[in-house]
Formats: structure tokens, sequence, C-alpha cells
């Protein structure tokens, strides 16, 4: 069987890194786990070592750089041998090992290269997913207009599909990395499904709960990462299909 990584891009998650790291360590598939640490001012690197996970410093001082952290743990589980790799988000109070085993199963099956999951969510919730990744999908690209949640921090996919990809100069550093993935493999052909997980409870919804325009840098940074990929795979002149 091929060997899983799970990796946590994490920035000062010192109150849920280990317990994160140590339900993904009771999947089934006995995944190694890897944290990438973005600078964390707190004790991250400490409670994730001490969880049982290698931790890997981000390669860049920069913030927003989910991106960064996303290439950086691609390139070290390969390193690490990894046939395939899981991403999860760090701040998840409610994970569980079946995560774990829901995303890895169908790409270890060969059922798809990628899975993705996807979650009930709370009617205020996803304002980015709902009102900008999931409207530019369908008009620059239908090809992934079945998918739920563009946005999704829990994804699963071969080493060499990430590998494939990553090649890319044009790779983002940010918040725009999870619909670029999407994308990208979309557009080199690569067999992508969704998986159910339930309800996600994350703590960083707490920030913008009560203030949306806390997520404006990701809104930004989500909306020119989709026009960009439609100017490179020329589907900006999808935008005179639309009705005003």
């Amino acid at each position: 069987m091929k060997r899983v990584i799970v990796v946590f891009p994490a920035k000062n998650e010192a109150k849920t890194i280990a317990q994160c790291i140590e339900i993904a360590r009771q999947s089934k598939y006995q995944p190694e786990v890897l944290v990438v640490d973005g600078y964390s001012t707190d004790s991250t690197r400490k409670e994730a070592r001490a969880a049982g996970a290698v931790v890997i410093e981000q390669s860049a001082g920069i913030y927003p750089a989910k991106g960064r952290a996303m290439q950086d743990g691609i390139k070290e589980a390969i390193k690490r041998k990894a046939g395939v790799i899981v991403f999860l988000d760090a701040d998840i109070v409610n994970l569980t090992p079946e995560w774990v085993d829901l995303l890895a199963e169908p790409v270890l099956e060969r059922a798809c290269d990628m899975s993705r999951g996807y979650y009930r969510r709370a009617e205020y919730d996803g304002a980015v997913t709902k009102l900008i990744a999931k409207p530019l999908s369908w008009i620059f690209f239908p090809e992934i207009a079945y998918i739920n949640q563009p946005l999704s921090g829990e994804i699963c996919a071969t080493a060499e599909l990430f590998r494939n990809v990553i090649k890319s100069k044009d790779c983002p550093d940010g918040w725009g990395i999870d619909i670029w993935l999407l994308i990208e493999a979309a557009m080199k052909g690569y067999d992508i499904k969704e998986v159910y997980l339930g309800t996600k409870v994350h703590t960083s919804r707490q920030d913008y709960l009560v203030d949306v325009v806390r997520l404006a840098k990701m809104a930004e940074q989500v909306n020119m990462t989709a026009i960009k990929e439609a100017i490179k795979f020329k589907r900006i002149d999808n935008l005179k299909k639309v009705h005003l």
C-alpha cells in the first residue's frame, strides 16, 4: 500500500494542533504526520513535536502563506516517500480519524486522483465560497461546477498529482491555493471526487463570524486567482456570456 502522509499547514494553532495530530495518527492507514509551521509566535511547534509530528518551518516568512506552506509540505512529503498526501486544516475542533480514512481511501483504491472534503455548513458560513469561488467557477470553469466547496482545506491526492501540479511557476503563495489546485487538477484531466465529512467546526470561523470584512484579503486572493487562471486557460471571454 502507498505510504500516506498527513500535512497540517499551521500558524499559531497551539490550542488545537496536538489534538489534530493525535487524531490523524489514529487513521487506519497509520499515516506519518507533517506540520509546516508558518513562523508561529506561540507554542505550535512544541505542541506538534510532542504529539508525534515531524515539524518543518515554512520556507518564507510571508503572510498570507497557505499556498507556500502547502508547496513546502508537498515537497517534504515527497522526500519522505509519500504515495498519497492528505491536507487538513490545523484548527478543526471535531476532527476524527475517519476524515483521513474517507479522504485517502478513494485515492488509494484508484477511484480518483484527488478527493476533496465537503461538509454541512451554517447558513452564514462560507461567504468567500458562496459569493466568490462558486460563481467564478460557474463562469470560467464549468468542469468544476459540481464541486460543493472549492475552497475546502481537506484535500487528498497522489504525490504524483501534487508534484506535477506545483511545478507551475504561477502556484499561489496565499489563500488562492485551494481553488488553484482544483482548477489545475481539473484542467490537466485528473479525476476529482468530493467526500462528505459531516459537520466541520473550526476555530478560525470565530474570527469572521461577527465581522465578515476580515475575509476581504482571502476574497481578493481567491478572486484574482480564478481570474488569472481564466486568462491562462483562455476562458476570460466567458464573461461575454454573462447576462447583466
